[in-house]
């Protein structure tokens, strides 16, 4: 869906004479694919239309978005408004704060949903632990600034409420710790990320193969397939993520 958004925009390089028939493809290509959504299930429907959204398999990635960029806002609204003595500020970020303390605990839940259905080898699964700590202390942080706001009094957004902001900065520096080892564990060792525990399959079973594309046959070899800092392998492991029932990847 996004690839035929695109091709219906000019351009941007090369310009000339073909972007008027590039116009006239893409278009064709958007109306065709409208056309194909009517002999398709919802289900489908919903694939076709948002297929980064169908491919996951747990919604934490997807829901991490929203606390890191509601208590950033909050953050900065609240404070610079506590300080500069802007109580309408202050009073905007309070929606924010509720807003963003329920996604929190939506976003943590769904990552032990995804923390027992994404594979991962012992190395990972320490990142893992790690990560957990850090937003469930940002949920309980925010749940208790959350707590301290509602009960607060009316002149609460009239001062300067220092211990308040300390708290709101401790918010933001544990929420960037979890996302800085969440970021680690997909892009360094490939947690999640569907390519590399395939490869990491194939690798096992298949070393050396040959792909034939358009021009002549070439070989691939697990040498030339691996980065400098390729992704642990996969191997099933038994570990608890919380203290309570062992299980295996």
């Amino acid at each position: 869906m996004i690839d035929l958004i695109f091709d219906v925009l000019p351009q941007i390089h090369g310009g000339g004479s073909h972007d008027g028939l590039n116009l006239v493809k893409g278009l064709e290509a958007f109306l065709s694919f409208i056309e194909s959504l009517t002999t398709k299930s919802p289900a489908e429907i919903f694939a076709a239309i948002m297929p980064g959204f169908n491919a996951m398999d747990n919604i934490h990635p997807l829901l991490v978005h929203f606390p890191i960029a509601l208590f950033t806002v909050f953050f900065f609204t609240d404070t610079l408004g506590g300080l500069f003595s802007q109580p309408a500020w202050r009073k905007l970020a309070t929606p924010v704060l509720y807003i963003g303390t329920l996604s929190a605990i939506f976003t943590v839940a769904a990552g032990f949903q995804a923390a027992y259905s994404a594979p991962h080898n012992d190395a990972t699964h320490a990142i893992m632990l790690r990560h957990q700590a850090f937003g469930i202390s940002v949920a309980v942080l925010a749940l208790l600034l959350s707590l301290r706001r509602y009960f607060a009094a009316e002149s609460f957004l009239y001062t300067k409420t220092y211990g308040y902001f300390f708290l709101s900065a401790l918010l933001v520096i544990l929420m960037a710790l979890g996302a800085d080892l969440g970021g680690l564990m997909v892009y360094k060792h490939g947690v999640a990320v569907a390519p590399v525990l395939q490869q990491n399959i194939v690798g096992e079973q298949n070393p050396r193969h040959e792909l034939t594309h358009d021009s002549a046959a070439h070989v691939h070899t697990s040498e030339m397939n691996t980065p400098e800092e390729p992704a642990q392998e996969i191997t099933v492991h038994t570990h608890s993520h919380d203290g309570g029932q062992p299980h295996s990847h």
